[in-house]
């Protein structure tokens, strides 16, 4: 079936293609805004479809108005059913292609657990935990469901559960939660579940989890199959996506921020990069070793995240790398310890260690909860130390986990489908690009 799709793609594609430069050179300039509005439309749909709620929304919205530009150019005149065969051709590409290159893992199997235990938060996700009756279906599942109630010590939970024989560990929650329990699971190598019932849930989407199927993701401790996965870890706190520096950083510790975020970030901008500001307080080291100093905002992830693409962005297409992801952003005319200035204003590598140093306490957002942490700020990657156990109908790994870099990338992949020739999911690929120390640069010099 990805043969048949792949090779509809292709060529469903190359005939859109030279339709399209034949109707742009005939009706110029008509033509070429009618093509530039496809093209729009494509790529926002595309962009909608592979994120969640105001993100879904912004970009269906654009893709939509798009089409009704479009759709009016086509009406006003020229050859309507030829345009129309464009405008077709597109959408169906976006479709066959979105369908060749979705992703599902047949995960070994492994046996389920005699007394699992869920942990969950009833006012996680606008309260997902209620609505779905995850108590209940825990139950009839055979897992002791555990609530998680104001003032309650998560860790505490989570270690008096394993004291009394649970075997596996599953929480319901955000992705802070989710860190706490598979800090405990990956101690004593216990299987964890990631029940998407957060807000955004970003673990469980990187996990291969389908975040819309809450229920379904139970069935990880009843029919499931099993990887192994890293974690993070920051002065002997695990986490599971990543640890915020700078600016963010700075903002979700201010009182306002959950009722106004972006007034909150704005009102951030001149405490940390005015000329009084705090920026320049940080100091950590660069893929090629020399000291740096500053960072509007500096992400540390467990594993590197796709950033900058159009296609994946904000996913992990590896978390079982075992290897950090780095990124800084801040000014271009930024000098390191030794008088050299930065070679651009966004810097990203992956290492196994990073370290971060300063003055004075540094705020950090550490899997979205809000901390204060004393520097220095030693990262450390955990190879594989986490046993996840992903239901057998939910995909298993990362949706950029074979997404092409572009659309060159993107046509050979697509021609490797067809071939027959399919590179194998990020899942068991092993990475091949690493450094001499450890550590992999990706789209700069070392410096």
């Amino acid at each position: 079936m990805r043969r048949l799709l792949a090779t509809t793609t292709l060529v469903v594609g190359a005939a859109t293609f030279v339709l399209a430069v034949v109707v742009a050179v005939a009706e110029f300039p008509r033509g070429v805004v009618l093509v530039g509005c496809v093209l729009i439309a494509g790529a926002s749909a595309w962009y909608g479809i592979l994120r969640r709620r105001s993100a879904r929304v912004a970009g269906l919205a654009v893709a939509g108005l798009a089409i009704v530009a479009a759709m009016g150019i086509i009406v006003v005149g020229g050859a309507p059913l030829v345009d129309l065969l464009v405008v077709a051709g597109v959408l169906a590409n976006l479709a066959a292609a979105r369908g060749t290159l979705a992703v599902h893992v047949d995960l070994p199997g492994a046996p389920a657990p005699r007394h699992p235990v869920l942990f969950f938060n009833l006012r996680s996700g606008g309260g997902k935990a209620e609505r779905f009756e995850l108590a209940k279906e825990a139950r009839a599942r055979g897992i002791e469901p555990i609530e998680l109630r104001a003032g309650d010590d998560l860790e505490v939970l989570v270690r008096e559960a394993v004291a009394h024989g649970a075997d596996g560990l599953a929480m319901a929650g955000g992705d802070g939660s989710q860190a706490t329990v598979a800090a405990v699971a990956a101690e004593f190598g216990l299987p964890y579940a990631c029940v998407p019932a957060g807000t955004r849930n970003h673990f469980a989407l990187d996990l291969g989890v389908d975040r819309d199927d809450v229920v379904g993701a139970l069935d990880a401790f009843v029919d499931a199959g099993e990887r192994r996965v890293d974690v993070g870890d920051v002065n002997g706190r695990v986490f599971v996506n990543n640890v915020s520096l700078g600016l963010y950083a700075e903002a979700v510790q201010r009182k306002g921020y959950r009722d106004a975020k972006i007034r909150t970030l704005l009102d951030t901008v001149p405490d940390v990069l005015g000329p009084s500001g705090d920026e320049l307080t940080m100091r950590w080291r660069g893929p090629g070793g020399h000291v740096h100093r500053g960072g509007a905002a500096v992400l540390v992830s467990n594993n590197r995240y796709r950033l900058g693409r159009a296609v994946g962005s904000g996913t992990r297409p590896r978390i079982d790398d075992g290897l950090l992801g780095i990124t800084v952003v801040g000014a271009v005319s930024w000098r390191d310890d030794e008088g050299r200035a930065l070679q651009r204003p966004w810097r990203e590598w992956s290492a196994p260690t990073f370290r971060v140093d300063a003055e004075r306490p540094i705020a950090a957002g550490i899997d979205g909860e809000a901390l204060i942490l004393e520097p220095p700020l030693d990262f450390s990657i955990r190879p594989g130390v986490l046993r996840v156990r992903v239901a057998r109908k939910h995909p298993g790994t990362s949706p950029s986990a074979i997404l092409p870099d572009g659309i060159r990338a993107g046509v050979v992949e697509l021609a490797r489908i067809a071939l027959g020739r399919e590179q194998k999911s990020s899942t068991s690929q092993q990475g091949d690009r690493n450094g001499p120390d450890g550590s992999h640069r990706t789209g700069e010099a070392a410096s």
